[in-house]
């Protein structure tokens, strides 16, 4: 959620910071603002509502400056308007302020400290920079002593960008809970709460840790620890390009990312893999594991779905109890634990902040961890025990795709790598590695058929107010990733349900035209799956159905190429996400930023 940009020393302030929140569109937002000095006591500060292109039409040619804070706003306190758009600034214009985050006491601080303030916003925000200002005028503290002294006040999470008026050649930054990245350029530095919005400036960036707070320069950065003692800390080399990150030729960023998974498949293979075929994981990783009784997959969303497909493949391959939990109801009502846990982090951003709030928790405790995430140096990737990535490249749809299949592929290559280990029987005989070429393939089949899915869309889908995907087994924890995926993007309303529960209640929601979508992957349960279909056809259902080419018959809707049951949902997901994608665009919605939602979720 949210967005943040900075730079100090560079002229060409204004738009660096356009085009860092221009990258950042795809988190989120209801509004978005800049704020720019060019130390000749002339400075600016626009704001908007609605999308960027709002932002860059206010934005008139004499909006220069070498120092400044952008920001997108997704509206927590507050409505999205023009007075609660960051950035904010004190009544006497002196200081400016960009924050994501959740203040949790800000009425308490405003009650014990700015009662005779007038608030121009209804943020949380606000109450931080009225709180720095009060401190320096009335206490005669230098900024960043009033800038300490009000982060030891605050309950929350928070990301901040100031500025003072009075000393356009430094930016002040801190860090708690909320990602934030320092950037060193050449001859200029930036700040960025997402490595992607500055890629085109620096790919040398220095990472924070929760409670320290930065003096930014053009030319030099010191760190603070939360006891006001110096940190040293090194810059690290981003490997990755940022045209990864453009759309290059195609409409929408969420096609482009469902058709580069085959790719992704193949480098999972290729990174996981020797040349001899060997599985290779770090070696420390299935050590801990093995010594473990159980594992406990943590995670929310689409990853959550991805968690579930997980569980059926290290159980079945590697013979280790799994249970998966919704991060946002374990932080708060944890199960009863094993003797031994470990805990597997799923995160396409690694920074969702219910996962982190889990993680904290465990690692008070003591408990081995490992996050499996798109993002190296993510939140969640330091401050767990062991990290394994992706390498699904950047993902800038906000409905996942890629990562979903990712995430699965990378807890199969887990799950082989222990069952190698501990000679489990199942696990040693899955040749993971010709599985996952034959899955690659298999979706690029899938994909260049992408005409007749979006016909189906158009047939039953486009002006349908419900829609229901059916499933039993590994197609049922499928099926609600599909429902997730057409409800986040087209509005419709969708459920994913176990076809077995039909009858037990939800056949009652089946109307004359409801649309149904079945999968049909494995043989154990595909008759039945098929029986739960005729009862709602009978119903007056329009039923479609995804099967795997050894269960299908010549009614059913898109046959998909055999692969081993355990790693159908990597195919049989595609299809739902092309329908997901040509409904959106058949109602004329905005397909990659879907209202009210946001691509990292760093906010509890």
């Amino acid at each position: 959620m949210c967005g943040i940009v900075g730079v100090v020393g560079n002229e060409n302030a204004t738009d660096i910071l356009v085009n860092g929140l221009t990258k950042l569109e795809y988190r989120g937002y209801d509004s978005a603002g800049i704020y720019v000095n060019n130390q000749n006591n002339q400075d600016f500060l626009v704001k908007a509502t609605g999308k960027i292109k709002e932002l860059k039409n206010k934005i008139t040619p004499e909006v220069k400056g070498s120092i400044g804070i952008g920001h997108t706003r997704w509206a927590t306190h507050g409505i999205p308007t023009i007075e609660n758009a960051h950035p904010h600034l004190s009544n006497d214009d002196r200081f400016y302020l960009v924050h994501n985050g959740v203040i949790n006491n800000y009425q308490e601080l405003r009650d014990d400290y700015l009662a005779d303030v007038k608030f121009h916003s209804q943020t949380d925000t606000e109450v931080v920079v009225q709180l720095v200002d009060r401190f320096v005028v009335d206490e005669g503290l230098d900024t960043f002593t009033a800038f300490q002294k009000v982060l030891h006040l605050i309950d929350g999470s928070y990301a901040f960008l100031l500025v003072d008026r009075q000393n356009p050649e430094t930016l002040y930054v801190a860090k708690r809970k909320s990602p934030l990245l320092l950037g060193l350029a050449q001859g200029f530095n930036v700040v960025t709460s997402d490595a992607m919005a500055m890629l085109d400036q620096t790919k040398d960036f220095v990472e924070l840790n929760d409670g320290e707070v930065v003096i930014l320069t053009q030319d030099d950065y010191q760190i603070f620890n939360e006891n006001n003692q110096e940190v040293k800390r090194d810059s690290y080399h981003l490997s990755v390009d940022s045209e990864a990150a453009s759309k290059g030729t195609y409409p929408h960023f969420m096609l482009k990312e469902i058709d580069e998974q085959p790719s992704v498949m193949r480098r999972i293979s290729q990174e996981y893999f020797s040349s001899k075929g060997e599985v290779e994981v770090d070696e420390n990783i299935v050590n801990s594991i093995l010594d473990s009784d159980r594992i406990y997959i943590v995670a929310a969303g689409t990853s959550y779905h991805a968690g579930l497909v997980g569980q059926k493949i290290i159980e079945k391959l590697a013979g280790i109890p799994v249970e998966v939990h919704v991060a946002s109801e374990f932080g708060y009502y944890p199960p009863i634990l094993s003797r031994k846990p470990f805990f597997i982090f799923l995160s396409q951003s690694g920074e969702t902040a219910d996962s982190r709030q889990v993680l904290s928790e465990v690692n008070k405790k003591g408990h081995p961890s490992l996050t499996i995430t798109n993002v190296d140096r993510s939140t969640l990737s330091r401050e767990a025990t062991y990290t394994m990535l992706l390498h699904a490249g950047p993902e800038i749809s906000v409905a996942s795709t890629k990562a979903y299949t990712a995430q699965i592929a990378v807890q199969a290559v887990l799950a082989k790598a222990l069952s190698e280990k501990s000679n489990y029987e199942s696990g040693k005989q899955f040749d993971l590695q010709t599985q996952l070429a034959l899955v690659a393939n298999g979706m690029q089949e899938i994909v260049d058929e992408k005409q007749l899915l979006d016909d189906m869309s158009r047939r039953i889908l486009t002006d349908a107010d419900n829609a229901f995907y059916i499933g039993r087994g590994i197609d049922y924890n499928v099926a609600l990733e599909a429902a997730l995926k057409l409800k986040e993007i087209s509005y419709i309303h969708t459920e994913g349900f176990a076809a077995g529960e039909l009858k037990h209640g939800t056949i009652a929601l089946i109307e004359e035209g409801t649309p149904v979508i079945g999968f049909i992957t494995d043989k154990l349960s595909a008759g039945h799956t098929r029986s739960n279909l005729q009862e709602v056809l009978s119903r007056g259902a329009e039923v479609f159905t995804i099967s795997m080419k050894r269960v299908a018959n010549e009614n059913d809707g898109i046959i998909l190429p055999d692969v081993d049951t355990l790693l159908t949902p990597l195919l049989s997901v595609i299809p739902a996400q092309l329908i997901a994608y040509y409904t959106s665009l058949n109602r004329g919605h905005d397909v990659d930023q879907p209202r009210n939602l946001a691509k990292s979720v760093t906010v509890e």
